[in-house]
């Protein structure tokens, strides 16, 4: 034993330490059909789903949804998403669409990483981290993860990034323009999102009475059911 302690000594070896465990991120008040979006732009949902280019090099795609009204409002394309590119990709959609006043997501690690973190909350957007292993609780964002692996990747052949992106951006117009959604009434996302915009805008529109009295009605389209 002595014999063995010396050489252990002698190589500087050390008896590891035992690291803690992370407390792991999120709980299940974040699932989506108990925290549902009642707006547009009340609940974003991203994820990243991963595919293969036709000489086997991993692409990524980060998709990025708006769940009241299914509308597809980003699918960025790369061999490596990092945080920064994320942040980026979240900015140009702020300045388009307005800031979103929560984001739903799982605990990978592109999500909760410091840096996405602490820029969400310098802007004052709320992250719903469901719980670890259950991605049911992000139900809309695989629902549509699953259709885009079904109806995309697996239907077509990707010859490197610029293809993917041209390619990817085709399948997401005709998701948002052309393709009706049961869970719309049968409209597609693009129609649906401009007929609630139509409406809330002419209940602003009327003298604030009013405004009560119509807010309280029901507008032309119902809400969106969870599928």
């Amino acid at each position: 034993m002595k014999k063995m302690y010396r050489l252990w000594k002698a190589a500087g070896l050390k008896v590891p330490r035992k690291r803690r465990k992370k407390r792991a991120t999120g709980q299940k008040q974040n699932a989506c059909h108990v925290e549902p979006a009642t707006f547009q732009h009340d609940v974003w949902t991203w994820d990243f789903v991963q595919g293969t280019t036709v000489d086997g090099r991993v692409i990524r795609f980060l998709n990025i949804v708006d769940e009241f009204t299914r509308f597809v409002l980003k699918i960025k394309v790369g061999r490596g998403i990092k945080s920064e590119d994320t942040i980026d990709s979240l900015a140009e959609l702020f300045a388009i669409h307005g800031v979103p006043k929560r984001i739903r997501c799982d605990n990978g690690p592109e999500f909760i990483s410091h840096a996405i973190k602490e820029w969400l909350a310098r802007i004052g957007v709320s992250v719903l981290y469901i719980e670890p292993g259950s991605p049911w609780q992000n139900g809309l964002c695989e629902s549509f993860n699953s259709r885009f692996r079904d109806e995309f990747l697996n239907q077509t052949e990707l010859l490197g990034v610029e293809d993917a992106r041209t390619k990817s951006g085709a399948w997401q117009y005709d998701f948002n323009h052309e393709r009706p959604h049961s869970s719309l009434d049968y409209l597609t996302p693009a129609e649906f999102s401009r007929r609630r915009c139509s409406a809330s805008a002419t209940v602003a529109a009327l003298p604030p009475l009013q405004q009560h009295t119509a807010a309280a009605e029901p507008l032309p389209v119902s809400q969106p059911k969870l599928s």
